[in-house]
């Protein structure tokens, strides 16, 4: 009891109520989030309502037909991992010198917001790295603006200024406590990654990404060395080998199943044709459900009127697997197409259409055969260091932990994400056990 009363974020509702219970909004699985009059006065507006119109996983669905959760649930998971890691740190004498009740409040209200600016298949359309697309941080501060009622509640019911909620989102201010309160929503083991990783697994029907143990790895959380960043001290370190594990299986078994990928392409291919036509700052704010809505109507006598129609129509047509390559099977063509520009994707696709209708004396459109390839931004490397108290020092995990020094390095996406070849189902019949493909799939990559 001593503990409790001496904690510095004692005063802060949210986490008393986490402690001692009141009023709560439940959510997947059997979590009690702590909904005070001021959460429900940010979760009520418009802005954040918007979030229930966006799914977290998106195309995934088509495959996972359970995986339909929000970006809405998944905001409140994140800020419910928020309050649990702010009542373990704040236990650190370094953390609460340096992060002070208030700056507690906004990294709360951050994790809250943290997807605010997200817009529907917000991750595909990012990961062409189209030059003409606004950043999702760009919504985020619009709907902050004072003008907004998320805008308006943020200060009247909060104290708390739009700017620094967008200080933690986007990097602004490079001072070690911002440093550290972006560690805990961006980071190696952070809330975000913390919640989606069992949230969709949960939601697919998969038990991969919940076999860690998340109450263990909060509480060995503490300050690294420097100052600017989480740490676990050594009791984690099982924890934390396994939150790895989880992530590479989810990509693995989830993210980048080939079906899953398939749906993503047919996706990418069909918005990068139409998305010159469309006001994008006015889509962005729309609905899911919308967002559909108006590709298909403008892909209405375009090439790419089939691949949405099979995405969205009343039956389901993926294209179908023709040519997998991976780093260490293919090393060469993999790292021939693996992190190029999607611009340079669709050429190399277009020269293989066009040898492919030679070679089987067939009419093959440019939508017919789709190209899929790890993006040109890698994910976040898991660099966390561990704490040993008998000895009084740090060591990176990957250094004492052949797990992490295995799977979380940057090779993760080199052996997660593979180049695949999408193709229309009848195409993919005829190219089917033609060995000769791989063949023409080369010429076509090193053709300039």
């Amino acid at each position: 009891m001593k503990q409790k009363m001496s904690h510095p974020y004692r005063t802060i509702p949210e986490l008393f109520d986490l402690q001692t219970g009141g009023p709560l909004v439940r959510i997947p699985h059997q979590l009690d989030v702590p909904f005070t009059a001021r959460v429900r006065s940010l979760v009520d507006t418009a802005e954040f309502q918007r979030l229930r119109q966006i799914t977290q996983l998106g195309l995934a669905a088509r495959i996972y037909p359970g995986a339909t959760h929000t970006r809405f649930e998944h905001a409140l998971g994140v800020f419910h991992n928020a309050l649990k890691y702010l009542w373990q740190l704040g236990k650190d004498e370094r953390f609460a010198a340096a992060v002070s009740p208030h700056q507690a409040e906004v990294l709360m209200v951050a994790s809250l917001l943290h997807d605010l600016g997200h817009w529907p298949f917000c991750h595909p359309i990012e990961d062409m790295g189209l030059a003409d697309l606004p950043p999702h941080e760009q919504f985020a501060a619009e709907f902050l603006s004072p003008d907004r009622e998320l805008g308006q509640v943020l200060r009247s019911e909060w104290g708390i200024e739009a700017d620094e909620i967008l200080d933690v989102l986007v990097s602004k201010t490079n001072t070690p406590t911002l440093r550290l309160m972006r560690s805990i929503l961006s980071g190696p083991i952070d809330i975000d990654k913390m919640d989606y990783l069992e949230r969709d697994s949960l939601h697919a029907g998969v038990p991969y990404g919940r076999n860690f143990d998340r109450a263990r790895l909060i509480q060995s959380l503490l300050v690294n060395e420097a100052g600017d960043g989480l740490a676990i001290s050594s009791k984690g370190k099982t924890a934390a080998e396994l939150m790895v594990f989880a992530r590479y299986v989810m990509f693995s078994e989830v993210y980048w199943h080939h079906a899953v990928r398939s749906a993503t392409c047919m996706f990418a291919r069909s918005f990068f044709e139409l998305h010159r036509s469309l006001d994008l700052k006015t889509l962005f704010q729309q609905s899911e459900f919308d967002v559909i809505r108006e590709l298909r109507n403008s892909s209405t006598g375009t090439v790419v009127a089939s691949l949405l129609d099979g995405l969205f129509g009343p039956k389901r047509r993926l294209h179908k697997r023709v040519l997998e390559l991976s780093l260490y099977q293919t090393p060469d063509l993999y790292r021939q197409i693996a992190g190029r520009p999607y611009a340079d994707l669709m050429h190399v696709a277009r020269r293989l259409s066009e040898r492919v209708s030679r070679e089987l004396s067939c009419h093959v459109e440019s939508t017919d055969l789709l190209i899929d390839a790890p993006p040109l931004h890698k994910e976040v490397e898991f660099k966390v260091d561990i704490y040993h108290p008998k000895e009084k020092r740090y060591h990176p995990l990957s250094q004492v932990s052949p797990v992490v020094n295995a799977l979380a390095r940057t090779q993760f996406d080199d052996y997660v994400k593979r180049v695949r070849l999408f193709a229309e189902p009848t195409l993919a019949r005829h190219l089917s056990g033609r060995s000769e493909f791989i063949d023409w799939v080369t010429d076509a990559a090193t053709q300039q």
